[in-house]
């Protein structure tokens, strides 16, 4: 990913994924220094994690790198004036540790480096490794080259390694190097933007400092959780001459003073390896002394020798995980650098969950939210399963706190997990955005699901995840009803969906949804328990205090959810409410996104706006045959959509994959995979944003790969297009690694490693061997927009319609193109498709108008006059032969059912040959009227032509409706207070009463109905 100026744009070789030696596509590079506006933008790319570990990416010579530990957080009270049971008590923050990255460099008598002349940052995707070579020009013109290498090459350790290499090129002189750690650092205070937490600046105390030779060492301590922290440093120098001295300094830093006597051509290379350890009620001198044992011992490898430590470990990952579009290398790169940090995130033991923001930042103070279920452990299980289950193992660990948070919210029994947390406890002190969402237990129980599907890990399912699985399942009982007004539907009240414009309704479609799968499952996972593990199952049972009845109460639950269809717009209605809303002002607040930072919650409440659209998700989660019920729910829920949530772009980029919008898809899966690299969200300064780099993969796995971890078998249907026509990705599967690689030919599945694996492809069953590559047909994209979208019903009885002829009823546009095509030619006006589009919906002499802005010269009226009549004659001529054969599929029947339903018709054309041209298409008759556009002085978007033919029909424009191809023709119905019915695409006929993908897809008695 480097600077636009350096990308190619040349595809390369689709098929089998390409090696990283000399690939641009296994590098983030940034090769303009970062302004100061820039700059934690920049730091959070190039953040190094392991998963206990987070260092950010800035420049040792002058600021170093925040550095945080999963594990170490601080608590603070949450004050409220009015305090209620169940309330959050108080806030775990994650808060910097001790900064170990700093190596400070001034030249003769303090001077400072000065300008930065050449910059170049990479970071190696395939090694972990983080490179910079930066040019510094001093204020008297003298240039130092620093090149930085950075490593954390242990797994199971928080290890930082440094390669610092310091090169005169022409300057001669005394240099410093202050190689230090430094404690103090706060975490950052909330602010105006919430989405920082509340934290106020928690920090650790610093206890002690120590500085001996070539090492130093500090300890800090939090100041309620009560752990201590020990980070120690040492040094190899490996070239040049330096003397060093250790020093301890003021403001909670010690370290090493390197000096040394610099001349053109000489360098000073030298190696820091820093560690940090901690504890719970940490002993301190127990705690340094593993950190400087830890560091000595890495020390004493050597750079080299760690960086290949850490290259071997990610070589494994990427054998099995790896993701490629051969044909669109930007792509390519940022589909892995996504990848890439998702695993480097990822807590390695449990202990801590994976935070919204990872270790990259302090974003969300460090919380684990829902989307670590729902977006990162599907990615990881495939990809990584053990860090899946390392996420699942946290939540295990704290089921005591679930059950805990359970009772502070009245719960009987059962399990809550908290909506948002470090250690387990509810964190968040907005109830209605927070412990309100209810779906968090649906959510971990998807997550186990879908562990469970594509692992076959049974020990962890007896022995954890059923548990897990069935205590949270015991909440839905208690928050949902059967309801007897509503046909015995088991109803699900007082709950907050994903979509946090919309807090505190009943029957959640996302909820109820998931609710259902939960419920599902569990019962499922019941039944097997106690066939497969009899014992354990027993055991369990009785320890829970878990009987027969209660597991057939989830059965009848899951069997009567509401997911109601809305009767009148058919699409699935967000909550019971959200229909009955008024839709939010879209256009008006354009510019003050996010909106959460605009507007009072109870605004946003009280609208038809969605921060993220949870029909959407619910789609994107869950198997659904019905297409056109994806298609009218994705076409509603998009057109009220905001996506002020980075999670929105991934859901809406796998349903409308799945619904064959594949121009849409594209269009989302870019910003999902994007959004921290060009910082779309404007926040990515806090750190990276997790679920959203697990949703780039999940756009083209689960959207363009149609993959499901569904039973048994994976189930794929592939398709491709032209924005993304090549791609390729690995998985493991229960053990298995499977490649799967997409190009125009088709799809190869290539079963790399373990026992023959039969899997669905497209709906047909398709067993894989061993390195036996198996190619078939890709699947048939969904036809898309056929679907009837209705966003709001008419006002008042329908009377009458009235038809738009050209782009509704036939397509006479080609033949008005080549016409005004010729004329433009011959006055020597530039004009091309391009330019034709402005002139759809304006009448002749409007349209020659437009035209003329490019001409050559100025026509007087009666010059004008002569080429809207030559123009017209050339139209003339193309149409002489249209006939009944030209209508669009429907028309004639769309025409027929209004006469049959006793409405009245008219034609409202801006062309002056539209009653020439019925006739030819032979509908003339189906007409009570043709509005002559000779008369109109006024065209569309103007309502005169409207009103005309309302006026003609002696029918009250209220109680009409008209039929339009654009937007212009859409604003003339909405000025003359008509229904209006749009023929297109719904995003671009945005403010339409009602849209279809074609004539033949209108249907009268939906609308007659309302």
């Amino acid at each position: 990913m480097r600077d636009k100026a350096q990308h190619s744009d040349k595809p390369r070789r689709s098929g089998a994924m390409s090696t990283h030696r000399n690939d641009p596509t296994w590098r983030l590079t940034v090769s303009a220094a970062p302004d100061a506006a820039r700059a934690d933008h920049h730091a959070s790319l190039f953040a190094l994690c392991n998963g206990r570990l987070g260092v950010r990416g800035g420049f040792e010579e002058i600021t170093g790198g925040e550095s945080f530990l999963s594990e170490v957080f601080d608590r603070t009270p949450i004050a409220y004036h009015e305090r209620f049971t169940g309330f959050a008590r108080h806030s775990d923050t994650r808060v910097p540790v001790a900064d170990g990255a700093q190596m400070l460099v001034t030249l003769k008598d303090g001077e400072p480096l000065g300008e930065i002349e050449t910059f170049e940052h990479s970071l190696d995707l395939a090694t972990g490794r983080s490179f910079r070579r930066t040019i510094w020009r001093s204020r008297h013109g003298a240039r130092i080259e620093i090149t930085a290498e950075r490593v954390l090459p242990r797994e199971d350790e928080a290890v930082l390694a440094i390669r610092l290499t310091l090169a005169s090129l022409d300057y001669r002189g005394p240099v410093e190097l202050l190689s230090r750690l430094v404690g103090g650092r706060k975490a950052v205070a909330q602010g105006e933007d919430p989405r920082f937490g509340a934290g106020q600046g928690a920090r650790l105390d610093t206890l002690n400092r120590h500085a001996e030779g070539l090492e130093a060492w500090i300890t800090q301590r939090t100041g309620v959780s009560d752990i201590t922290v020990a980070t120690a440093q040492t040094h190899r120098l490996v070239a040049g001459a330096a003397e060093a001295h250790a020093f301890v300094g003021e403001a909670e830093t010690c370290g090493a003073r390197f000096t040394a006597e610099l001349e053109p051509g000489a360098k000073l290379i030298l190696e820091k390896v820093v560690a940090w350890t901690h504890a719970e009620g940490g002993e301190e001198s127990f705690l340094v002394g593993e950190a400087r044992d830890l560091a000595a011992r890495n020390a004493l490898l050597g750079f080299d020798a760690l960086a290949d430590a850490g290259a071997e470990i990610l070589t494994a990952f990427w054998d099995q995980a790896d993701i490629d579009a051969p044909a669109t290398p930007e792509l390519a790169a940022a589909l892995r650098y996504n990848l890439y940090q998702l695993r480097q995130n990822a807590p390695r033991d449990g202990k801590v969950g994976i935070a919204a923001k990872g270790i990259s930042g302090e974003g969300y103070e460090g919380h684990c939210f829902w989307d670590a279920e729902v977006f990162a452990t599907p990615v990881l299980a495939v990809t990584a399963p053990e860090l899946a289950r390392s996420q699942l193992m946290f939540r295990s660990r704290t089921l005591e706190r679930a059950r805990a948070h359970a009772r502070e919210m009245n719960h009987g029994k059962g399990a809550l997990y908290p909506w948002r947390t470090i250690a387990g406890d509810e964190a968040s002190a907005y109830f209605p955005g927070g412990s309100a969402q209810y779906h968090i237990n649906a959510d971990v129980a998807f997550a186990v699901m879908v562990y469970d599907r594509t692992t076959g890990d049974e020990a962890f399912i007896a022995d954890h995840g059923a548990e897990v699985v069935f205590e949270t399942a015991r909440i839905w009982p208690q928050i949902g009803a059967f309801d007897a007004r509503r046909g015995g539907a088991f109803c699900i009240c007082g709950v907050t969906g994903p979509d946090e414009y919309t807090a505190l309704i009943d029957n959640d479609h996302y909820t109820n949804r998931m609710a259902q799968a939960h419920l599902d499952y569990a019962v499922e996972l019941a039944g097997r328990l106690k066939r497969d593990h009899a014992d354990k199952a027993e055991a369990l049972f009785a320890r829970l205090e878990l009987t027969e009845a209660e597991v057939a109460g989830w059965a009848a639950a899951a069997k009567a959810m509401r997911l109601p269809v809305d009767p009148v717009l058919g699409v699935h209605p967000q909550d019971d409410t959200f229909l009955d809303k008024p839709r939010w002002d879209f256009e008006g607040s354009k510019d003050q996104h996010p909106l959460l930072l605009h507007y009072h919650p109870l605004t946003l409440y009280r609208h038809q706006v969605c921060k993220q659209a949870s029909v959407v998700l619910a789609h994107a989660l869950a198997a659904s045959p019905d297409l056109d019920q994806k298609q009218r729910d994705f076409d509603y829920y998009e057109a009220v959509t905001v996506h002020d949530s980075t999670l929105s772009a991934s859901s809406h980029a796998v349903l409308a994959a799945d619904i064959g919008e594949m121009a849409k898809a594209a269009e989302f899966l870019r910003e999902t995979t994007f959004v921290d690299l060009q910082n779309l969200h404007g926040n990515t300064d806090h750190g990276l944003h997790l679920a959203a780099a697990a949703g780039a993969w999940m756009a083209l796995v689960w959207g363009w790969g149609g993959f499901r971890p569904q039973g048994e078998a994976p189930r794929f249907r592939p398709v491709r297009c032209e924005a993304v026509p090549a791609y390729a990705f690995r998985l493991v599967w229960r053990g298995r690694k499977l490649s799967v690689s997409v190009n125009e030919a088709g799809v190869t599945y290539v079963l790399a490693e373990g026992e023959p694996l039969t899997i669905d492809h497209c709906g047909e069953p398709l067993t894989l061997k061993p390195n036996q590559p198996v190619k078939v047909a890709l699947a048939v994209p969904h036809a898309p927009g056929r679907a009837m979208l209705v966003r709001s019903p008419p006002a008042c009885r329908i009377e009458a319609v009235l038809f738009d002829l050209d782009g509704v009823l036939t397509d006479t546009a080609h033949a008005h193109y080549l016409a005004w095509k010729t004329l433009a030619d011959e006055i020597g006006a530039p004009f091309d498709e391009k330019a034709n589009e402005a002139l759809k919906g304006v009448d002749r002499m409007g349209s020659l108008d437009l035209m003329l802005k490019k001409a050559p010269r100025a026509y007087d009226a009666a010059e004008r006059q002569a080429l809207a009549d030559r123009k017209n004659g050339y139209y003339q001529k193309l149409i002489e032969g249209y006939g009944p054969q030209d209508l669009f599929p429907g028309a004639r029947e769309a025409l027929e059912a209004c006469k049959a339903a006793g409405l009245k018709t008219a034609l409202v054309s801006a062309s002056r040959n539209a009653a020439t041209l019925v006739q030819r298409l032979g509908i003339a008759e189906l007409f009570d009227h043709v509005v002559d556009a000779g008369t109109i002085r006024r065209g569309k978007p103007d309502p005169e032509t409207y009103l005309s033919a309302a006026a003609a029909l002696g029918i009250d424009p209220v109680h009409c409706a008209g039929i339009e191809d654009a937007q212009a023709g859409i604003a003339g119905l909405l000025a003359a207070r008509m229904y209006a019915v749009g023929v297109g695409d719904p995003a671009v006929l945005s403010s339409a009463d009602a849209v279809v993908g074609g004539i033949d897809g209108l249907r009268w008695p939906r609308i007659l109905s309302l």
